[in-house]
């Protein structure tokens, strides 16, 4: 099955291969997530959701998801049997653990908040295929937000390996503004992540539209927009321009460049660029 499924990509090279071997053993694990009735509580979204059920054209680390409804008790726990059952039947030893936080960082205070639940996989590859070229272990993060900013839809997304299944997931527009709030939001201090705008470009040149009102929800709730505050699409639009006035060019292309495979694709990227790119966003 591993095989089968790795055939579905180019793999010229050892980073090549890293990367598709995760996004499988990714797909696995929500193979047994929905084994387990996981997506019976909770949604899928974020860079991966994007990548395997929407056709993002670059690879992602973790896999982020989010109740259906606030729930503080939450744990992930209970569907740990079903995760390593799933991974036992291919033959694959897996460590499931808990991260915990240190201290409260403003990444984590943003995003990771105290009732956001972190687990970490870990697999050794050496022991996944013979003669895999990958020597490293493989961590995969959960992210579970236990008391998400709500107003998002869900629609279930097929996923025809390891086996037929549905995954629910955040509709595009949703994800779209989700990422929008971590664009502008996201406090990285001196780093940038140009998987953001990456993602930006390709939701943009998609034609997908913004989910404005569940922007505005998360901004509300990460504490970037009081509640008497309207969130406009003037507001947004000026939000961004100001962020793109700000960028440093190339360490936004430094951070994007293992995730894809042409480099190419980055020289157009400048201010320039991405203003125009701003006045092309559908907003709804």
């Amino acid at each position: 099955m591993l095989e089968t499924m790795l055939k579905r990509y180019t793999i010229e090279n050892t980073s090549d291969y890293y990367n598709a071997l995760r996004e499988v053993l990714q797909e696995i694990a929500l193979a047994g997530l929905y084994r387990g009735g996981f997506f019976d509580k909770a949604a899928f979204y974020g860079g991966t959701c994007l990548r395997i059920f929407y056709g993002l054209d670059r690879f992602s680390e973790d896999l982020d998801f989010s109740l259906l409804s606030t729930d503080d008790n939450f744990t992930l726990e209970p569907y740990f049997k079903a995760l390593k059952t799933e991974f036992e039947a291919l033959g694959i030893d897996i460590d499931i653990s808990q991260k915990e936080k240190k201290g409260t960082t403003a990444i984590e205070s943003a995003f990771l908040k105290s009732d956001t639940t972190m687990h970490i996989l870990s697999l050794d590859t050496k022991n996944i295929l013979k003669g895999t070229p990958v020597k490293q272990q493989i961590k995969i993060k959960f992210e579970v937000d236990t008391n998400p900013p709500l107003g998002f839809e869900t629609e279930a997304k097929l996923l025809l390996q390891p086996f037929s299944f549905y995954s629910q997931c955040y509709v595009v527009e949703d994800l779209f503004a989700g990422k929008m709030h971590a664009l502008l939001f996201r406090a990285w201090k001196q780093r940038v992540k140009g998987r953001d705008w990456y993602d930006f470009e390709w939701y943009v040149k998609n034609g997908y539209a913004l989910n404005l009102e569940h922007l505005s929800t998360r901004a509300r709730e990460s504490g970037d927009l009081s509640a008497d505050e309207t969130f406009t699409k003037e507001t947004l639009l000026q939000l961004l321009e100001a962020k793109i006035a700000s960028l440093d060019m190339e360490m936004v292309k430094v951070d994007i460049r293992r995730f894809i495979k042409d480099e190419k694709v980055l020289d157009i990227w400048s201010e320039e660029y991405f203003l125009s790119l701003v006045k092309m966003m559908k907003i709804v």
